[in-house]
């Protein structure tokens, strides 16, 4: 068997706000997990998305450590349309998330724009152009 790619892991520091974060982009994320030391939602196409705390980590290998050079996780959300790109991204900075880069038109043929949620990590808004 192949192996396949089944789960994408976020450790965050906060696992309200990350949640909360992420759900401003429509992820179906189970309300009442905030609490939790681990969550998972399913993406459409059957991957999932999991959060960890850094205790959880912590507990799962007590050598772990946040990176101190940076994060080097990006996910990259699909929009509507140009005009959603941003419309999304004024939205998040106005919520208080970080803007990373302003919505561009970027040369690959695609609005762009990059915030970052609550643990750093980039997360990229993107539309086709035209």
């Amino acid at each position: 068997m192949t192996p396949r790619l089944d789960l994408i892991g976020i450790i965050t520091d906060d696992m309200a706000a990350s949640l909360a974060f992420y759900r401003r982009l429509g992820l179906d994320i189970p309300i009442g997990v905030e609490g939790a030391p681990h969550v998972e939602a399913v993406l459409p196409g059957g991957i999932r998305l999991a959060w960890d705390t850094a205790e959880t980590a912590s507990a799962i290998d007590p050598e772990w450590s946040p990176k101190p050079e940076g994060s080097r996780l990006s996910l990259a959300f699909r929009c509507e349309d140009a005009a959603d790109v941003d419309h999304q991204y004024a939205d998040l900075v106005q919520a208080g998330y970080a803007g990373e880069k302003e919505p561009w038109d970027a040369y690959w043929g695609q609005r762009y724009a990059v915030v970052q949620d609550p643990d750093g990590n980039s997360v990229d808004l993107f539309a086709p152009l035209g």
